[in-house]
């Protein structure tokens, strides 16, 4: 049932979305060379790795000078960037991801490698669910961004309160997680965009 929730939506959703997916190309291309799209290596169910899609939102190869970005402050992202993650519109390309079974609609956002091998063995237990666009943790933390704008270390921030909270927060939602449940995740990650 999931599965064809995941499928039915992302399907409606991209073709709802390809409009503004076509402008927001443009853009991105007329701005800056470097392709439309991005994709990095994150960790995905049972710890397997796959390739993550995303709007282009920073100069070419500033995954060279780090992988956390800290908001307004961070130089590396584009004008059209700005714009894209402010309203999360970069994630769309993600329903691709979605359509191929590398994600779910609604399940833990997935991590980077640097980030999942520091992970307890309680915290990768996270690993036994297909990753998702959204999830609770990522309403929580909708402004995650300017968290880390305002910390002296990001980094130190990211790594010792933001993603341990984040995974308590999955493995809770997980453990009593159903289709319903889901539907209202959906529901609260698209009116917090809105709002």
């Amino acid at each position: 049932m999931k599965r064809l929730m995941d499928v039915v939506f992302s399907f409606f959703i991209l073709i709802a979305f390809l409009p503004f997916g076509l402008i927001i190309s443009i853009c991105i291309a007329l701005e800056s060379r470097g392709g439309v799209f991005y994709r990095q290596e994150r960790i995905g169910l049972g710890g397997k790795p796959f390739m993550l899609l995303k709007f282009r939102s920073m100069r070419p190869n500033a995954e060279l000078q780090g992988k956390l970005t800290v908001g307004a402050r961070d130089p590396r992202v584009t004008r059209v960037g700005a714009f894209v993650r402010r309203y999360k519109l970069d994630e769309f390309p993600q329903f691709i991801n979605v359509l191929k079974g590398e994600m779910s609609v609604v399940g833990p956002r997935p991590e980077v490698i640097d980030y999942v091998k520091h992970y307890s063995e309680a915290q990768r237990r996270v690993l036994a669910y297909k990753p998702g666009i959204t999830d609770l943790a990522s309403i929580t933390y909708f402004e995650e961004n300017k968290l880390l704008a305002n910390s002296a270390d990001p980094q130190q921030t990211y790594m010792e309160e933001i993603m341990p909270a984040k995974i308590r927060i999955n493995l809770d939602y997980q453990a009593n997680a159903t289709v319903w449940r889901d539907l209202g995740v959906v529901w609260k990650t698209g009116m917090r965009m809105i709002k």
